[in-house]
């Protein structure tokens, strides 16, 4: 019998992947002891269905760009792949079929946590993948205990919260910026920044 991998999994529209993603899922793969995260672009988003979103050949460039120096973060690129709407519960079904021997820890921020149940097919989420909460170290969680013991009760879940520091960085905030030509510095990896002036990305208005 082969032994179960632990596979943490960072979804998100990455447009760009900027720093604060990239310590979210060195916490989680350190507080989990986790094999491998995949970095997971979607390719579109349900809740972003009428906002402008780059091509995927740039998001998934500036992923590759972003995590080329280490060897636990990894692309997936099954969601670009299957195209049409990103839904995680079938995303989850894929890789599970495909990979029974893996456990999946889904990552995921608190806001997302009371918003779960509006997702398609929640219940398959919380079947197929460990929830990983992000929350800041300093932060009230209180109503994020209540929700958690809440979940696990009604859909039988398995989460836990995952402590991350208070990083206010946004990829939306980061476009502006671009936009306004303000810097981008540090808040993204040089090659990524690099890629994103190189390519006139986020150069017009949202």
């Amino acid at each position: 019998m082969s032994v179960q991998k632990k596979i943490g999994i960072l979804g998100g529209t990455f447009d760009p992947i900027h720093i604060a993603h990239l310590i979210l899922a060195e916490n989680a793969y350190e507080q989990f002891q986790l094999e491998t995260i995949l970095i997971m672009p979607s390719y579109v988003p349900p809740h972003k269905l009428n906002k402008k979103v780059s091509p995927a050949q740039h998001r998934t460039k500036m992923v590759q760009l972003a995590i080329e120096d280490n060897k636990h973060l990894k692309l997936s690129t099954l969601e670009l792949k299957r195209g049409g709407l990103t839904y995680t519960s079938d995303t989850l079904s894929e890789l599970t079929e495909n990979n029974p021997q893996n456990q999946y820890y889904f990552i995921i921020g608190e806001d997302s946590l009371f918003q779960i149940e509006e997702w398609h097919e929640p219940q398959i989420i919380m079947q197929k993948s460990v929830l990983l909460v992000a929350v800041r170290e300093q932060q009230e969680i209180g109503d994020i205990d209540e929700r958690i013991k809440e979940l696990e009760q009604k859909y039988h879940a398995e989460i836990y919260l995952l402590k991350t520091p208070n990083m206010e960085i946004s990829s939306s905030m980061l476009r502006k910026k671009v936009e306004a030509g303000e810097t981008i510095k540090y808040y993204v990896p040089k090659d990524v920044e690099k890629y994103i002036y190189q390519n006139h990305l986020y150069k017009e208005k949202e």
